[in-house]
């Protein structure tokens, strides 16, 4: 095979790295989609009110991606990410994105992603983790900044998750959501990401609580992922905390994904972190999977209510089961408003 003389270069230049002593998270970026459906539009199907679903998940309204995919919102996305970083897209040389609602598993989105953003050669790839995606992308771009396999990274949850919901089922269809979000991380002396702390469980019993059958149509054991969440995933971050040397009390917030509002309150009563703002965008956004923490992240800078530059705990749990906590110093330069 005839290797393009611009593809040696980056191999060359990548056996000339050394490993570095952690990486930061210097940028974020999101995209909402255009469409926003009321909680009261989707209870009239099933003979219900808005206030019963918002009783029950927190969620008054969420973005539909319609007219939209997946591939442009990541794209806006990452370009916000790498305005508010103040890189090109010539600067970066590792793309990942993570996703669970991609519809066909090649070609992968993050090529296509990095071919729209201008970002030329570098190292693309999807990676599928449910809603723990991005906590789990994070920590692979973390360790291979380190290892001086990049420079500098891309870090995309992108979802399109109402095209998996099936309409006359109440237990998604209240819940789902689209959206995107991104992160620039980069190689740094001083480590700004935290020792990840992660899983799974892939018994039978474990999977079915979430899962896309043969119609193609997602079903969720509600009320058992509820037990499951607001059980054992507390433990997961409060251990994030110690691994990074930290306790609740130094963190200025807590971007759990955004499942369901009355998960994310159970979270925040257990990790106790008194002067942490918790990130509550399910109200708004929805559930949208692998996107919801860096949305997250990204509005609370945005809107003023994390302080740049201190210590986030981000926490991922999802179908597989999946789950994983990291701690992240936020980014010190405040994205525009979303």
């Amino acid at each position: 095979m005839v290797v393009p003389h611009s593809i040696t270069v980056t191999v060359i230049a990548l056996r000339q790295r050394a490993a570095v002593g952690g990486a930061r998270l210097v940028g974020l970026g999101s995209h909402r989609p255009a469409t926003t459906v009321g909680s009261a539009e989707i209870a009239a199907r099933f003979g219900r009110t808005g206030d019963w679903i918002r009783e029950r998940t927190g969620i008054v309204s969420r973005r539909f991606a319609k007219g939209e995919a997946m591939e442009p919102m990541a794209v806006e996305a990452g370009r916000r990410a790498l305005t508010q970083a103040g890189y090109l897209a010539a600067d970066i040389d590792l793309v990942i994105v993570a996703t669970c609602s991609a519809r066909t598993p090649v070609p992968v989105r993050a090529a296509g992603v990095a071919k729209a953003l201008g970002v030329g050669s570098a190292a693309s790839f999807d990676l599928n983790a449910a809603c723990a995606g991005f906590c789990y992308a994070m920590a692979v771009a973390a360790d291979l900044l380190r290892a001086g396999s990049a420079r500098r990274a891309l870090v995309i949850g992108t979802e399109q998750m109402s095209a998996w919901v099936d309409p006359t089922d109440l237990g998604t269809s209240i819940i789902f959501a689209d959206g995107a979000g991104a992160a620039v991380v980069e190689a740094a002396d001083e480590p700004g990401i935290g020792p990840i702390v992660w899983g799974s469980d892939g018994t039978a019993e474990a999977a079915d609580l979430i899962h896309i059958p043969a119609d193609g149509r997602m079903r969720m054991q509600g009320q058992a992922v509820f037990r499951w969440a607001t059980t054992e995933i507390h433990p997961i971050a409060l251990l994030a905390c110690e691994r990074a040397g930290i306790r609740p009390g130094d963190l200025a917030a807590i971007v759990p994904h955004q499942a369901n509002l009355r998960i994310v309150e159970a979270l925040a009563r257990k990790i106790d972190a008194p002067n942490a703002v918790v990130a509550r965008d399910v109200c708004e956004s929805g559930n949208t999977s692998a996107a919801s923490i860096p949305m997250a992240m990204d509005r609370l800078l945005a809107e003023g209510e994390a302080e740049p530059g201190g210590l986030a705990l981000l926490i991922g749990f999802g179908a597989g089961l999946t789950y994983a906590a990291q701690v992240v110093r936020l980014p010190t330069r405040v994205p525009a408003q979303v």
